[in-house]
């Protein structure tokens, strides 16, 4: 029997995955402590794999159109093997929670792109949005110092691997969001591709030097707790948007950066600066104005 719940309790499951999603960039770092970079990717999403088969079944290759199939599961892995790798390779936690921040540069992106690929009308609201995020990245990654080009530009530097991965994630997070609803019926394979994307983490730990996963108690416990939540946090999101309040949900989407720094800097016992905070509220007001420059506007042709 499929499950089908009201509007308002749709849209409590669609906020409960906003929620979920705020701890991603926490518990990813944190058992990438204890598995490494490659190997606590792969056990991650081979957990939320099993999970997401559980809540949303196999999935039906048969019923998705064959360019969401193709395009959606590229973009996916790679978003994904983006993220993970680049909160991983992070030289230290504080670091990490930067780079959870560098990712949500992906509201705007996807704005950007929108209007680029889809014909979205935006007022000129978006310019300001898109700037206001931009700076606050820069006020993020520069340190307790404030807006300085040059300190941003010696934090990349000092680990270019992992800050490229999360400016491309937020790329290919926007590009995939605008092929999704271009491409999908509104179809979702997010069961599939968390599986492909467990398989080319797997793939890619065998051809590493990282050694062998050991497992105790709390690292398994928290292993689970994270695969759950990235696979509830996708499942119930899509019964939000589907069911639920829309607006609502879009909008409470665009607080994530916020509950994710508050998450991670307790969860990973990470003291933060309030110039960090401000870069916070700086990325996720310019989110909301981007969003807002575009909200009531249909596409060209739509």
């Amino acid at each position: 029997m499929q499950f089908s719940p009201s509007r308002k309790t749709a849209t409590f499951l669609g906020l409960m995955a906003v929620v979920l999603w705020g701890t991603v960039v926490g518990l990813i770092r944190s058992v990438s402590e204890h598995f490494g970079p490659i190997g606590g990717a792969a056990m991650i999403y081979t957990v939320g794999s099993a999970f997401l088969v559980l809540l949303l079944g196999f999935p039906k290759l048969r019923s998705f159109p064959r360019s969401y199939l193709i395009s959606g599961s590229v973009l996916f892995v790679a978003y994904e093997i983006c993220l993970s790798l680049s909160l991983g390779f992070a030289t230290h936690r504080g670091q990490a929670i930067e780079l959870g921040i560098v990712n949500y540069l992906w509201p705007c992106f996807t704005v950007i792109l929108a209007i680029l690929i889809n014909g979205q009308r935006a007022s000129a609201w978006v310019v300001p949005g898109i700037a206001l995020s931009l700076c606050g990245i820069v006020w993020v990654v520069g340190g307790s110092g404030g807006l300085s080009w040059d300190r941003t530009a010696a934090n990349i530097a000092s680990n270019p691997l992992s800050y490229g991965l999360a400016f491309s994630g937020a790329i290919i997070w926007a590009v995939y969001c605008n092929v999704t609803k271009r491409f999908a019926d509104g179809k979702n394979g997010v069961a599939l591709f968390f599986m492909l994307t467990a398989a080319v983490l797997w793939i890619k730990y065998g051809f590493s030097a990282e050694p062998a996963l050991t497992f105790n108690g709390p690292a398994a416990l928290e292993l689970c707790v994270t695969g759950g939540a990235m696979a509830a946090g996708y499942a119930l999101w899509n019964l939000g948007i589907l069911k639920g309040n829309l607006t609502l949900l879009a909008t409470a989407s665009y607080f994530t950066p916020v509950l994710s720094t508050f998450f991670a800097a307790l969860w990973l016992s990470t003291r933060l600066t309030a110039t960090f905070w401000q870069g916070v509220a700086m990325v996720t007001a310019g989110s909301l104005i981007c969003w807002a420059a575009t909200r009531g506007r249909p596409a060209r042709g739509g």
